[in-house]
Order: C-alpha cells, then structure tokens, then sequence
C-alpha cells in the first residue's frame, strides 16, 4: 500500500480510482475540526460552481448546450456568449451549477469576477487551435482564484485536432496535465458528437467530492451579483449565485449598491420559485435600482438595516476626464443592454492608448438610447454607441434632425474596433523620412542669394526634382536644401540613378561647394495608428 496521503490517480478512461487514505488525509481533519467549531449550524453538502474558461470560438457555450441542450449559442449574437450566464444541469443524481463566460478579451473583468465565485474551473482548449490569447488569460485568473482545474480538449470531432500539441502548450504555461506525468485532469472532448461529456461531468463530480463543498442553511441568505440590467417591462433584475442559508420570496436584500425587496424569484430557466438554496443561480426581481455586477448581496431584517449597508455609489457616468488643450478628443455617450456589458466595455476602452488623441465618455448606462442621450450628443458633438439596445422614436427622431449618429453593436469587440478606427482618424499624419540617394558636387556654375546651380554625380541610389538636401562637408552637416529643378543632357527630368552626371537648381541655407556631398531624401504622411 502506498503511504498514506499520497495521491494515486490513474486516468478516468481506465478507471479513476482514489485512495481513501488520501480523502482522509486531505479532508477529514480540516472537516471535524470545522465542524468542532460550527456543530450547531445546519451545515449540508451543496452542489458545485464550476466556471467554464476559454479562448473565443473554443466550445464553451457548445459544451453546456450539448450537456443539457440548453440552446446557448442559439441565443447570442455571432454564436459568441455576450453575459455571464448560469445554468444548472443534473447528472448521477447530483446538481452542478455552470457559469459560462464570454471567451474574448473585452470580456476579462467578467471572467475574473466568474472565477471568485466558482469552485472548480474547466479550461476549454479547442484541439485543432490550442492555446490562444484568452486561453493565457483564463489561466492567469484560474490561478489566481487558487481554483481546481479540469482541462477539456474540445473539438476532437476534426481531423486536425491535436491534444498532444495541446497538453504540451498546456505545459508551457504551468499546467501539467495527468497523461503527462501532472496532476491535472483533461478529458477529450467533442461539443459536436458529445463525446467526453459524461467523462467530464464525472471528473467535475469527483474533484468537487474532494473539495468537500458545505454550506450552512442557518445563515443569512449571502452570495454574488452575478449579472444584473434593467428591464424595459419587469425593472431591475438580477442573476444571483447563492452561497450560503436559503433565500425566500419577501426577503429583504441589500447590496453595496442597491437594495430591495424579493418580489419574484426564477431558475434559470424561468420558471416561477419560491426559495434558493445554495449554489442555485435564480433571478430575483424587487431591487429598487440595478445592483452591480460582482457586488455581495445578503438577507436583512429589514429595509431600514438594508438601506444603512448602503455605500455611495458612483454615478453611472465613467470616464469623465478634462481634456488636455494640445489633444484632439473624441466624445461618446455609451448605451447597453445591462451592466455586464457596460463594465465589459469600459475596461477594453480604457485599454485603448490616449497619448496621440483623447477618448471621452460623457455618459453610461443601462436601457434603450432616449432623446435626452441625443441632447447631449448634439450639444457636446458626441457619438452615441449602443450595445444591444433599441434607440427609441422620439430620440431617432430627433438624432435625424439634430445630425448625432448613432452606432448600433451586438459584440463589443466590434464595438471597441470601430472607437480605435474614429480614435484614429482624428490623428494628424506623420511626416516620416525616406531617404533617396546621394549625390557629390562636382561643379559650380552659378550663385545667387539663396540659389545655386551645379553639377554633380549620383553616386547612391537616385536623386529626384523636389526632393530635400541635407548638406555634408568633410563629414559633417552643415545646412539644408531642397533640388528645385533637374537637367540631364540639357533636358529637364524628374529624377537621376546612380552612376549619373546631371545639373541641379538648389536653393538652401548654405552655398554649396565642389566636393560636398548632398544626402537626397523625401518626407511623406504617414498614417499613424493608437499604439
């Protein structure tokens, strides 16, 4: 038998298999000297929150739709998941909650805000791409939210699936998979054929045994806002993740931001409900205004206690910023759906480069763009920018007559590349040097004040009519010019090559002198891009 606490694990495919002594080990101290400390709470075993991770177009969404046909991809525009989404599914009998994350990069503050509320993370690596961008990303908070990890291969149905390439990239950026010697469950997966899946579902399963995961029922209902907006018909509303005790119609909520009375709770699937228990997302209706993603939410005794939790929350008007007089700026007014969009948004905005030209955000918010939106548009020559919402009559209306443009988007990268581009059409250009040829003077024939006509021979590259001098004698520069006009064979032309003789009109600050050397060059705009 081997020692005890060691772990010995061989792949699910032969048969996983753990040894009690290493459960004992890992879990049952930590466990009684918890419960020795909490023997009179109602602790029970809950369910896990695993937080699927990714690279953009990998599979994620897929992957839960095939598990429980939840018709995800269906829903968002592009087949990209938009907003942290939560959805629970069964297997074996046991409940797992599912987080599902927006894979792009705009979508980083919503990813790391998904991490701190899982328990176990799956990292999905599509087997023909291998690790991406995001990918890096979502191990980087995975790591950081110090959460079990499983890896699932995705996209095995394609011939040009590599897992082996990808347990390598894998490797290099810290994560040892089990096949390769690691500690690191990986699964290969398809989202299209399904297989895999039940193999996955059994690992997320397994380690969240391991993890020993309890909640406590006698608590005060506690947990995160996990996505929030405002509803045109029903008001605010709200995706929460429960933690701990059990939330009930009537109960009184309270945020740092925002509190309210339960007036109606769902599952996931919209089904009406009238408790939550741990670990179960259900949204809530009854907040007096939209709480903030990511915030804490937690049962008071009453409106009064609820409203002291209160802190100041900041308007909804990010971005404002005094524009320095040598910069061009650029004004927006911004409008989403809900405000997972928003944060998502204004994090990829603030990442764009402000050295050259000046991004302003003169307002944000949640709901429909109205004619107060267009107002300000037209008084501060702002464009407004709308993410999944609908410009009402009235503001379109008056956008038509006022001449506001008003951009519509239903993936925020697209969103965020169309800023860069009005970002930088308002750059000047660049002037950028091209260097021609040289040319040695050989003769002088005529000087007047600032003119001068010579003889020379090209002897690198080509000199052209036009062109700008930098004057050199004996190595050093002395002065500036310009060729104003060319002659070869007394015939005027636009340009000489190299090895030939020909007459110039130069006119610069210097006179020339036989044997100085003339460096020709050009300058040309350059379109400048943000970095």
């Amino acid at each position: 038998m081997k020692q005890r606490g060691q772990r010995n694990k061989k792949s699910v495919r032969g048969g996983r298999r753990i040894q009690k002594e290493f459960l004992f080990e890992s879990y049952v101290k930590a466990n009684f000297l918890f419960m020795s400390e909490n023997k009179s709470k109602n602790l029970i075993s809950r369910p896990p929150v695993v937080v699927v991770l990714g690279h953009v177009d990998h599979g994620k969404s897929s992957i839960l739709e095939k598990i429980k046909d939840l018709k995800i991809t269906a829903k968002e525009s592009g087949g990209i998941t938009q907003h942290i989404g939560a959805y629970e599914i069964e297997h074996q009998g046991k409940k797992i909650t599912f987080i599902d994350t927006p894979g792009h990069a705009a979508f980083t503050a919503i990813r790391s805000r998904g991490a701190r509320v899982a328990d176990i993370s799956v990292l999905v690596v599509a087997g023909e791409e291998g690790v991406k961008a995001q990918t890096k990303e979502a191990i980087k908070h995975i790591k950081e939210a110090e959460l079990p990890i499983i890896v699932a291969i995705n996209k095995m149905d394609k011939p040009e699936a590599d897992p082996e390439r990808v347990k390598r990239e894998l490797a290099g950026q810290g994560l040892q998979v089990e096949s390769m010697g690691g500690k690191v469950p990986c699964v290969e997966v398809s989202a299209k054929t399904g297989k895999g899946i039940s193999e996955l579902l059994e690992i997320v399963l397994l380690v969240a045994e391991m993890e020993d995961l309890k909640a406590d029922l006698d608590e005060k209902a506690e947990g995160v806002i996990i996505e929030s907006y405002l509803d045109s018909n029903r008001g605010p509303t709200a995706t929460l993740i429960l933690q701990n005790g059990v939330l009930k119609k009537n109960d009184i909520l309270g945020t740092a931001s925002a509190f309210g009375k339960v007036k109606i709770m769902e599952d996931f699937q919209g089904r009406p409900i009238n408790k939550a228990l741990p670990s179960m997302p259900v949204v809530v209706l009854g907040f007096e205004k939209v709480p903030m993603v990511g915030e804490e939410f937690r049962v008071f005794d009453d409106i009064e206690v609820a409203k002291r939790h209160l802190r100041n929350r900041e308007e909804a008007i990010f971005f404002q910023k005094t524009v320095p007089s040598d910069k061009k700026v650029l004004n927006l007014i911004l409008k989403a759906d809900v405000l997972g969009s928003l944060e998502a948004i204004e994090q990829a905005l603030k990442d764009i480069p402000e050295d050259k030209v000046f991004l302003r955000v003169l307002k944000a918010g949640v709901g429909e763009i109205n004619d107060s939106d267009v107002q300000l548009a037209q008084s501060a020559e702002a464009i407004i920018f709308g993410f999944r919402v609908k410009t009402n009559a009235i503001a379109q209306t008056l956008a038509l007559r006022s001449n506001v443009r008003i951009l519509s988007f239903e993936v925020i990268y697209e969103l965020v590349q169309t800023v860069r581009q009005l970002l930088e059409k308002r750059i000047e250009p660049e002037l950028v040097r091209v260097d021609l040829g040289k040319i040695k003077v050989l003769a002088i024939f005529r000087t007047e004040k600032n003119r001068q006509i010579a003889g020379g021979k090209v002897s690198e590259g080509k000199i052209q009519k036009g062109a700008l001098v930098d004057v050199y004698r004996d190595e050093e520069k002395i002065g500036k010019g310009k060729i104003v006009n060319l002659k070869r064979d007394q015939s005027e032309v636009g340009q000489v090559e190299k090895g030939k003789e020909c007459g110039m009109l130069y006119e610069g600050n210097v006179q020339l002198e036989e044997g100085d050397i003339l460096e020709i060059y050009i300058e040309e705009k350059k379109k400048v891009g943000l970095e």
